[in-house]
């Protein structure tokens, strides 16, 4: 365990050196859900039922977790890039774990993630969200918020080592954007077609928002719905269970075994 950490501490920083070169990237991927909760909140706001400010503060949580979904489309280009460069293949020469790889690229973006959700909040602060709950629950909304994280970067990881080239993983990446909005992350499922609000309360992004929602005080936990909506933080956890149950071990096996 104690090589499997070391070796993973190297990955960890390369992995951060190489987002440090990437500046672009970085800063792009940072302010892209500060644009969002700007146009989301003072266009759209202003064109639902709900007044522009409390729809802000149903927004924001959403917009969170849409971005730590996003932890699909980043862990599978930047698997893709390694893999389809030769990186991967080099590091498979080394003496190291073959797990420290792929876990030193979702931890640094974890890390990555962590410092962007800072400036996320502030914005958010700035148009009228607030945290309505103790400073306890808001930081286990945010520890949920980073599960779910990392949990999705590990789905990305598979696709991109399973990818045929790097332009298919950033097109495969691209369509995942189609995710937060069969969700709860930007509107309420109550007036969706029942088919519709089935297939979003049992998408994994809408039991994370409604426990932040929950968690920072903004929403009640609806009474009405699929189980992960009505016990949205045990629904979160379970969820992110899952996932990293099942894409991890996978995602390290394909590594293994040189991206077959």
């Amino acid at each position: 365990m104690s090589a499997l950490a070391y070796d993973s501490g190297a990955m960890l920083g390369r992995q951060l050196r190489r987002i440090r070169h990437n500046m672009g990237l970085l800063i792009l991927t940072q302010t892209m859900p500060i644009t969002m909760l700007l146009f989301f909140g003072y266009v759209f706001g202003s064109a639902l039922a709900m007044p522009g400010e409390e729809y802000r503060a149903f927004l924001v949580p959403g917009l969170l977790v849409a971005t730590a979904a996003n932890g699909i489309m980043t862990g599978m280009f930047q698997a893709a890039q390694d893999s389809h460069r030769g990186v991967m293949d080099r590091f498979r020469t080394l003496p190291i774990s073959r797990a420290a790889v792929p876990l030193g690229q979702a931890a640094g973006d974890l890390v990555v993630t962590a410092v962007g959700t800072v400036p996320v909040l502030l914005v958010g602060l700035a148009v009228g969200w607030r945290m309505e709950s103790s400073a306890l629950e808001a930081a286990g909304a945010v520890g949920l918020l980073l599960l779910f994280r990392f949990a999705t970067t590990w789905i990305g990881i598979l696709l991109g080592l399973a990818s045929q080239s790097e332009e298919a993983a950033g097109q495969l990446g691209g369509a995942t954007f189609i995710l937060p909005l069969l969700s709860n992350a930007y509107i309420p499922t109550d007036n969706l077609p029942a088919w519709l609000r089935t297939i979003a309360e049992w998408n994994p992004i809408s039991a994370v928002t409604t426990a932040l929602r929950d968690l920072f005080g903004n929403a009640p936990v609806p009474t009405d719905g699929a189980w992960p909506v009505t016990h949205p933080v045990a629904g979160s956890l379970a969820w992110c269970a899952v996932l990293i149950a099942v894409f991890m071990p996978l995602a390290v096996r394909r590594y293994a075994n040189g991206g077959r």
